[in-house]
């Protein structure tokens, strides 16, 4: 079959354009012995991936150029050879930007899904899939976040931001969102629950505005920027707080010259824990995670934001519209149908 492929046509200077990725044609392969071949239907677009792309390892391996882009996505199963799956089932996991692709039980993030009908598919892709999930296992296993506490999160109308910032309102929480633009700003106060919010863009001191925002100090802090933003955060924290790294998404575009931190020494005159995480360590919480989320989802008490853009073709310009900041909630590419197909 026909397997079309978004590859790496070049390395990014800064904020990746349309024009360094490319569209190629290939020919899908078959599955070997404990293997299946899957048809992606949606790609999460994962900020993780611009760290991919530069020619340099960090915690996988780079996209080599001509290579395809690596992905989660939400997939149908075709064929396959591996125990406990069947075509027609549908599945996550870490595969590529492509219309086909083989995986097996070493694919990262591999789960088997179970959609509820009321439920839209692409949900298993952001909100009740890896954004959802980090955003819960971040703040319970890394922030121990309790009722009460004030929690800071940055990047607060991003994919995981959104997430956490409802997770934390629904457990009790003060919460204060850091985000870029009035439009986030009033998004996650409004419609998340946010308790305040802070325009890192206009805001002026970020230091001072956190402690305005946050005058009995901050308790969590939940980190997808990293940066100057972290660095403004660590002045704010109250003693024996816990900073929870999960991206650091200032400096992803020009990760030869990362923003230097210079309030370090926080860490001791507070005892702060500092701890990063990746959610692929932390799969036997999923379950758990999966169904409160589920729960909060179909209750109406969390909100899922969504920004899909139609079409494998377009998948790079979607990604480069996400790293400069343009986009709000979860992106997502939905595949378009090959001719005759029918998913």
């Amino acid at each position: 079959m026909l397997n079309r492929q978004v590859v790496l046509k070049s390395h990014p200077n800064g904020v990746p354009l349309p024009e360094d990725f490319e569209l190629v044609e290939a020919t899908s392969a078959e599955p070997g012995e404990g293997q299946m071949l899957v048809r992606n239907l949606f790609f999460s677009l994962e900020a993780a991936i611009r760290g991919w792309l530069d020619g340099k390892a960090n915690y996988f391996e780079p996209i080599p150029l001509g290579g395809a882009i690596r992905g989660p996505s939400v997939a149908r199963v075709i064929t396959s050879r591996l125990d406990g799956f069947e075509a027609g089932d549908l599945i996550f996991g870490l595969h590529h930007w492509e219309d086909y692709s083989l995986s097996d039980a070493n694919t990262i993030l591999l789960s088997k899904l179970s959609p509820e009908e009321d439920i839209p598919l692409s949900y298993y892709c952001g909100g009740l899939g890896g954004s959802g999930h980090t955003a819960f296992v971040g703040l319970h296993e890394i922030g121990n976040i309790q009722a009460g506490e004030t929690v800071l999160i940055s990047a607060a109308a991003g994919a995981t931001g959104s997430m956490a910032t409802q997770i934390a309102k629904l457990r009790g929480c003060k919460v204060v969102g850091v985000v870029g633009g009035e439009n986030k700003a009033d998004l996650i106060t409004q419609k998340l629950g946010a308790d305040a919010a802070i325009n890192y863009k206009t805001c002026g001191d970020l230091t001072a505005a956190i402690n305005e925002a946050c005058p009995e100090g901050v308790d969590v802090y939940f980190d997808n920027v990293g940066g100057k933003t972290l660095d403004a955060s660590l002045q704010c924290m109250n003693t024996f707080g816990r900073v929870i790294g999960c991206g650091m998404i200032g400096d992803y575009n020009d990760q030869d010259n990362p923003t230097p931190v210079f309030n370090m020494w926080k860490l001791v005159e507070k005892e702060l824990t500092l701890k990063g995480f990746l959610l692929y360590t932390y799969m036997d919480k999923v379950p758990a995670a999966s169904a409160q989320l589920h729960e909060w989802v179909r209750s109406g008490e969390i909100h899922i934001l969504e920004n899909i853009t139609e079409g494998l073709p377009n998948a790079g310009w979607a990604y480069s519209e996400m790293m400069r900041g343009a986009t709000i909630g979860k992106n997502l590419v939905a595949m378009d149908l090959q001719e005759g197909e029918h998913l």
